[in-house]
């Protein structure tokens, strides 16, 4: 009896530890400096023209990586719109930049528009989501900047509506 106390308190014991070592992993992953060249980055948009992130320096940003064939990504596209939509008085700015190609992104616009820029980073746009803290470079993948130009939050995977009203304070 115990042995089998000492085992099931070991587990605990390390289980806990693991829990916490991932929880302050996961806190500061989410903050920090941003890639040193992150507001010279440009971008071709899809209807014309170039995205140049320094025009979003100085007010909150969330930065928003997404794929016409990536179903999470194409399903939050309508809550960042409305996100933008609502939260833009408020000094927030949101920006899309698609890993894909431009045709699709443009086909996908006529079909599904929407209010905030969208930048076509093409596989390129996967490197700066590693330079941003995705590994994997997976998709969708969220990047919440400050006012002050530091990260303040990452979340890869689709976005929730807490997310967007814990980022906006609300």
């Amino acid at each position: 009896m115990k042995r089998r106390t000492w085992w099931i308190g070991t587990a605990g014991a390390l289980a806990a530890a693991a829990g916490v070592g991932v929880s302050v992993w996961r806190r500061g992953a989410a903050e920090g400096p941003l890639p040193p060249d992150f507001w010279s980055l440009r971008f071709e948009q899809p209807g014309g023209g170039e995205l140049m992130l320094d025009a979003y320096r100085g007010r909150p940003l969330l930065v928003n990586f997404w794929a016409t064939w990536c179903p999470p990504c194409v399903t939050e596209m309508p809550m960042l719109d409305a996100f933008h939509g609502a939260r833009q008085r408020d000094g927030w700015q949101v920006v899309g930049l698609a890993i894909d190609g431009p045709t699709p992104v443009r086909e996908f616009l006529r079909q599904r528009p929407v209010g905030f820029p969208i930048g076509l980073a093409g596989l390129t746009g996967v490197e700066l989501t590693k330079r941003l803290g995705n590994a994997g470079g997976g998709l969708p993948f969220t990047v919440v900047v400050g006012a002050d130009g530091s990260v303040v939050a990452r979340k890869l995977g689709a976005l929730a509506a807490g997310d967007l009203a814990a980022w906006a304070g609300t």
